[in-house]
C-alpha cells in the first residue's frame, strides 16, 4: 500500500514547482529593461483545519493524541516547503496544530481572531510575492478562506453561519496558489494528510 504521506508530500512539490512562475517571452520590440523585468512570483496558502480535539474544555479544548499526532504529521509534510508565515486564531487547538511546524522552521504563529476572516484575508493579500503562508483554521472557517483566496472546498456541509467541513474531517490540506495578478484565477489541489496516533497504553493484568 503506497504511503500517503509521501504521496502528500511529492503532490505538494509537484505543485509548488509547477505553479513557479515562468518568464514570459517579450514583446519583439521590447526595451532590454522590459524584457529583463521579472514577473512577480504567485503567493502559496496551504489552508488546514485544526487537529483533533481533546475533551478538556468545551470552549477552548486543546488536541488530544490523535490531534497531537496529527500535527507532527502535517510538521513533517511541510518542514522542507519553503514556509514563510503562519496564521492561526485565538484557540488553543488551532495554534497547537501548528507548534510543531513553527519550531521546524522557525516562524512564528501570528494569531488572527477566528471571527475576524476579513483581517485574515488581509493579512494573506498583503504577504510579499512568494510567500508561502500555512493557515489553521476551524471547520466553519476553512471553506470560506479557501472561497475567498478563489478555491472551493469540495464536500463542504450545510452548517448554521454558512459551508463548513463535516465534524469527522480533520484531514483535508488545501494548497492554493494566488497569482500576483488582480482577479487572476487560483491553482487549488486539495489534499489528505494521514495521522498516526500513539498506541494505546496495554492494559495490565490485575
Amino acid at each position: 500500500m503506497p504511503d500517503l504521506r509521501s504521496s502528500c508530500s511529492f503532490a505538494l512539490a509537484a505543485l509548488l514547482l509547477a505553479c513557479r512562475p515562468a518568464a514570459a517571452p517579450a514583446p519583439p520590440h521590447a526595451s532590454s529593461a522590459t524584457r529583463s523585468e521579472p514577473q512577480a512570483a504567485a503567493t502559496t496558502v496551504i489552508v488546514v483545519r485544526h487537529g483533533e480535539k481533546a475533551a478538556d474544555d468545551p470552549r477552548d479544548p486543546s488536541l488530544s493524541p490523535a490531534g497531537e499526532a496529527r500535527a507532527r504529521a502535517l510538521a513533517g509534510l511541510l518542514a522542507q516547503a519553503g514556509v514563510t508565515h503562519l496564521f492561526a486564531t485565538e484557540f488553543r487547538r488551532t495554534q497547537a496544530t501548528l507548534g510543531p511546524l513553527a519550531s521546524a522552521t522557525g516562524r512564528e504563529v501570528a494569531v488572527v481572531p477566528a471571527a475576524d476572516g476579513g483581517a485574515l484575508l488581509a493579512a494573506i493579500r498583503a504577504l510579499p510575492a512568494g510567500s508561502v503562508a500555512v493557515v489553521a483554521g476551524h471547520s466553519n472557517t476553512v471553506p470560506g478562506l479557501v472561497d475567498a483566496l478563489g478555491g472551493a472546498a469540495r464536500g463542504a456541509v450545510a452548517g448554521p453561519a454558512g459551508p463548513q467541513l463535516p465534524d469527522d474531517a480533520f484531514d483535508r490540506l488545501f494548497v492554493l496558489v494566488v497569482p500576483s495578478a488582480p482577479g487572476a484565477p487560483a491553482s487549488t489541489l486539495e489534499l489528505r494528510y494521514e495521522s498516526t496516533a500513539p498506541p494505546a497504553t496495554p492494559l495490565t493484568a490485575p
